[in-house]
């Protein structure tokens, strides 16, 4: 893969990511967030609108997604157990600990949260609701994502990455040289020191385990808890046990998971 082979199209989703990520967002708003110019922007949303999956607010200038949005996922399940068997145990994890934890898997060069107990807390900053995006190598999750990714693998990722004119390449090959797959599989963790990639960067700090499928990595589980309320050393050592044995039931219950034999045979 050279490149990406339909700049138009990446940008169009760009869009409408941003835009069902943020729920409403006026035409300069999509236009820094798909990274293109304004006229481009417009073109984009007008497309949008034709196809609808995205309309304009009554009387404001804002663009909002439709309900059209959901049929783009009708049929992917793939994650839907992850989630039920995931949910009461990282709730019981946060009730235990007091910090949100959340579980997100890989969607493209992202981490997408599928679940989190922010609202279980009340040591948040913020609230992340499913559909929230981190990126891959500024995210204890994506760090751990491309740690257990194969090797053919997470080389296709950062071809991926090489090719997105948005990301600096200075950044990409520091953040890269700085990833050590085999030390992170070896801890069996990751981190992320201070988070800058979200509503509050700089103010929190994060732990990502593994979440295991039938011997392949499934999804990280992270903890994430505020710079100044400890070292990271400290927290790895007051929580990571817990964190491990969390994610060790998560694992053991889509173990014990059967696929539903109408979805198998479809």
């Amino acid at each position: 893969m050279k490149g990406v082979p339909i700049q138009s199209f990446s940008r169009a989703i760009s869009a409408l990511k941003a835009i069902n990520r943020h729920g409403s967002m006026t035409m300069m708003e999509i236009s820094r967030a798909a990274g293109v110019p304004y006229p481009t922007a417009h073109r984009i949303v007008q497309t949008l609108m034709y196809e609808g999956l995205v309309e304009q607010e009554p009387a404001r200038k804002r663009y909002r997604p439709t309900a059209l949005v959901q049929s783009l996922s009708s049929g992917y399940q793939q994650d839907g157990m992850l989630v039920e068997i995931a949910r009461p145990e990282i709730v019981a994890l946060t009730k235990k600990v007091g910090w949100p934890v959340s579980i997100a898997i890989r969607v493209g060069k992202n981490m997408m949260l599928r679940d989190s107990t922010h609202a279980n807390t009340s040591l948040t900053f913020s609230q992340y609701y499913p559909g929230f995006t981190l990126p891959l190598l500024d995210s204890a999750s994506g760090k751990l994502s491309m740690a257990y990714a194969d090797d053919d693998e997470r080389e296709q990722i950062l071809k991926w990455m090489r090719a997105d004119q948005d990301i600096d390449p200075d950044y990409l090959a520091e953040a890269e040289m700085a990833l050590n797959p085999e030390g992170i599989r070896a801890k069996g963790y990751a981190v992320q020191g201070r988070n800058y990639f979200n509503h509050t960067p700089g103010k929190t700090s994060s732990i990502a385990v593994p979440i295991f499928n039938k011997g392949r990595f499934e999804a990280a589980m992270t903890l994430v808890y505020f710079v100044s309320a400890m070292s990271l050393n400290k927290a790895l050592e007051t929580y990571l046990p817990e964190m491990l044995a969390t994610a060790q039931n998560i694992t053991a219950g889509l173990a014990r998971h059967k696929p539903d034999a109408n979805l198998s045979a479809a």
